[in-house]
């Protein structure tokens, strides 16, 4: 069975000024249908810098990146942003929630840019509500929402296109711990209804609520299994304390 998310190789260089620096230093990796992964690392890992790859943000400089078997590095700047829309559902940080738009206009914003009829695109977007536990929230503004609901919301919009890959940039980092614990039962639920899910982070308490952790440091993979082995959580070297910072990491 061929990965869902496949690096074969992947190096993603920066020149700045004479130096050329490494954000992501010859990474193989898979990700299969179905599995729940964080991908962690301290600022300068090149965490993010897989993040943009994995999410057709960016390109690798070199190597080869395959989401659902296509070659991402060869598509134009219109195939990404049609493969972003048909195939990843974006969770960030920070909601990228539009104020002036009622919660169910937030959710169906990337359902028009796909290109979906509006009665369809209306019913999507209830539904994930619904999903999310805001079903009864739909004309509500986002200014009229926690930020454990606007994250929420974020989560329904990233549903409702149904896409192969879920991809949540630290999905916690703006809630306080109690509400952060939500929003990962949530992501931990949807992958038990059999969505794919990577999470994006920095904080070992978070990653080890995947299914599997894969560490980075100075832009390579150090570590790649289960989440509960007592080597999953250990970084090895002063990079992962914030040391050697690199590029777009």
């Amino acid at each position: 069975m061929s990965a869902l998310i496949e690096f074969r190789d992947v190096c993603k260089t920066y020149q700045m000024g004479d130096t050329l620096i490494r954000a992501a230093d010859h990474i193989s990796l898979q990700v299969q249908e179905g599995e729940f992964v964080a991908i962690v690392g301290q600022s300068g890992s090149g965490k993010s810098t897989c993040m943009n790859i994995i999410g057709c943000l960016d390109v690798p400089t070199s190597g080869t990146y395959l989401l659902g078997g296509q070659d991402v590095g060869k598509m134009n700047k219109n195939q990404l942003a049609e493969v972003r829309n048909k195939m990843l559902g974006f969770i960030f940080q920070q909601y990228n929630l539009l104020p002036k738009l009622t919660l169910l206009e937030n959710v169906e914003v990337p359902l028009m840019y796909a290109g979906m009829p509006k009665a369809e695109r209306r019913e999507r977007a209830k539904l994930a509500l619904e999903l999310v536990g805001l079903g009864d929230k739909l004309r509500h503004k986002p200014s009229q929402l926690s930020g454990g609901q606007q994250q929420r919301v974020s989560i329904a919009r990233a549903l409702a296109g149904e896409p192969a890959v879920i991809l949540a940039d630290e999905p916690t980092g703006a809630l306080d711990s109690h509400t952060g614990r939500e929003v990962l039962t949530m992501l931990q639920q949807l992958h038990a209804a059999g969505n794919t899910v990577v999470l994006i982070t920095h904080d070992n308490s978070i990653a080890v609520q995947a299914q599997r952790i894969i560490r980075l440091e100075d832009g390579r993979v150090i570590y790649d299994g289960d989440a509960h082995d007592p080597q999953a959580v250990v970084t090895p070297g002063a990079a992962g304390l914030g040391m050697g910072r690199e590029a777009g990491a």
